[in-house]
């Protein structure tokens, strides 16, 4: 869709000449844009076309974006962007940057970084941790509660706007049928319509903001060894002003469709443990299939332009196709809860059961560690003073526990609740946030010798828990344990981590299958 001037333009950044050291870029191609990777720049120009979703079809307009890409950009990953530089034409027809002749076509310019520090190639070599994506998870929250609010009641009309741009976007190009995408739009209407009152309300609640609206791992980096945003949606005020867990659903749906499953919730857990947002959390599998659905005919778009591996993008075009069909199915609400004696590996079962249960990205993990921290103020891994340990205020956390538990599962969604529930009063509790909702419920108690036990608590480094080796001495003393009655069972909790996962899976038909993505059997950690 390149214009003549823009051919020219285009050849201009691809010279040797026009660099320093005078070496032929390196290029990367996007759907609406061309990069030209050199030496220590990296210069990114629009591609002249004009979709349902972007124009870029004037140098002009194409210059304003640029700009425009710079000043949000420059707000979140500061120093990475450098600036425009104008393609100019000469009076003998020859191009230069930041001429006096006219405008020929306009670049982003930017200090350039070490591909390998993308997400997206760090998700291909495994080098996601969970250290690192609990810290861009509170990145992006930190980004989300300073992100413009804007003052409007249409939350239902702004995700309504979005499904008309899919719409749009997948008649530019011939992979999908006309009845399937049309039948994709029909079960997304209908969820809307479910989840009209909550978005409005959300939005009259300052949750529809100018967000990122882009947020997926290509577009996140490690710069200066800490994660950072960059290219943001500038080209369409529309697209990026959302609900800010629309924003975030993108990452999720695609460390989700990459087989992160377990990232994917945990992103979704540690943003909700410090934005207070729970009220939308039944509204996750809905807003990650519209985002699969964006990256469905965005690649669709992508595999009509010439020179480009049509097969490889029709196939990945599928993917994401079916995957959004998948995330509309919906799951029943499950309520699990976890408990044990300090250093049983509740919080690592709980953490990584909770992909496996209910609908993408798995359930809310609502442990009493995190609830004790939220209420006196202070971060998860902040160590609290043995007065907040007092009878009193963990009977305060329990009751939090079980109003967080009921509250999502009247929404629909699924919960793993992880505490000790050493207590039988505290273990009834829980269940009855199940019953009151008409949930499903399986309480399981992790069963350890005490020495391993011991052992545990004083090996662990880091975490919410505070308990060491006097609170789990006490614990013994009142030979506390939680599994009595039928609706709770003992489980050995010193078999392999997905032995036990596998063992709590099997008793819950209601779990969400898993994943059967291959995993190397590790050990229940001392949490």
């Amino acid at each position: 869709m390149t214009t003549d001037d823009q051919t020219d333009a285009i050849a201009f950044l691809a010279a040797a000449a026009t660099h320093d050291p005078g070496r032929p870029p390196e290029q990367i191609e996007t759907h609406i844009s061309l990069i030209a990777l050199a030496g220590d720049r990296a210069f990114k120009m629009k591609k002249a076309l004009k979709l349902p979703y972007v124009d870029f079809s004037t140098p002009t307009i194409r210059e304003a974006a640029c700009r425009r890409e710079v000043e949000l950009n420059g707000k979140t990953a500061p120093g990475l962007y450098l600036g425009i530089r104008r393609i100019t034409r000469k009076t003998d027809g020859a191009l230069e940057w930041n001429g006096q002749g006219p405008l020929v076509d306009c670049v982003v310019e930017m200090r350039r970084f070490d591909q390998n520090l993308l997400f997206d190639h760090m998700a291909q070599r495994g080098k996601l941790t969970p250290e690192l994506m609990t810290e861009t998870a509170r990145m992006i929250a930190s980004f989300h509660r300073r992100a413009p609010v804007v003052v409007t009641g249409e939350g239902a009309g702004n995700i309504a706007a979005v499904l008309d741009i899919n719409d749009a976007g997948f008649a530019t190009s011939h992979i999908f049928e006309a009845a399937e995408v049309d039948a994709l739009g029909q079960k997304f209407r209908a969820k809307l319509v479910r989840h009209a009152v909550l978005l409005d309300h959300r939005a009259r609640n300052g949750r529809l903001r100018r967000c990122h609206g882009d947020l997926h791992l290509r577009n996140i980096c490690l710069l200066e060894g800490k994660p950072c945003l960059f290219d943001c949606i500038e080209f369409n005020d529309a697209i990026a002003t959302v609900d800010v867990l629309y924003d975030l659903a993108f990452l999720l749906m695609d460390l989700w469709h990459r087989g992160f499953e377990d990232l994917s919730n945990l992103v979704m857990n540690r943003y909700l443990d410090v934005t207070d947002d729970e009220d939308g959390f039944c509204l996750m599998p809905f807003f990650m299939a519209i985002r699969a659905a964006v990256r469905a005919h965005v690649t669709a778009t992508q595999a009509e332009e010439p020179g480009q591996d049509a097969a490889r993008l029709e196939a990945e075009a599928r993917g994401y196709f079916e995957l959004a069909h998948v995330l509309l199915e919906g799951q029943p609400p499950v309520l699990i809860a976890i408990g044990g004696l300090s250093g049983s590996g509740k919080t690592t079962v709980a953490d990584h059961l909770a992909s496996r249960v209910g609908a993408p990205a798995g359930a809310r993990v609502i442990e009493s560690d995190r609830i004790r921290k939220a209420l006196h103020g202070v971060s998860a891994e902040t160590r609290l003073p043995s007065e907040a340990y007092r009878p009193a205020m963990s009977e305060t956390v329990y009751r939090e526990m079980a109003c967080h538990a009921a509250s999502i599962l009247a929404q629909g969604g699924s919960v793993v609740a992880d505490a000790v529930f050493d207590d039988a009063f505290n273990r009834r509790r829980i269940e009855e946030a199940a019953e009151a909702s008409g949930a499903a419920f399986s309480g399981v108690w992790l069963d350890v010798d005490p020495p391993v036990l011991m052992a545990r608590v004083l090996s662990r480094k880091g975490g919410p828990s505070d308990a060491d080796q006097r609170v789990l001495a006490a614990q013994l003393a009142r030979q506390a344990g939680g599994a009595d009655g039928t609706m709770w069972r003992k489980l050995d909790a010193s078999a392999p981590l997905e032995q036990v996962i596998a063992g709590i899976l099997r008793s819950d038909g209601r779990a969400k299958r898993a994943s059967g993505r291959s995993e190397t059997p590790a050990q229940v950690s001392n949490t």
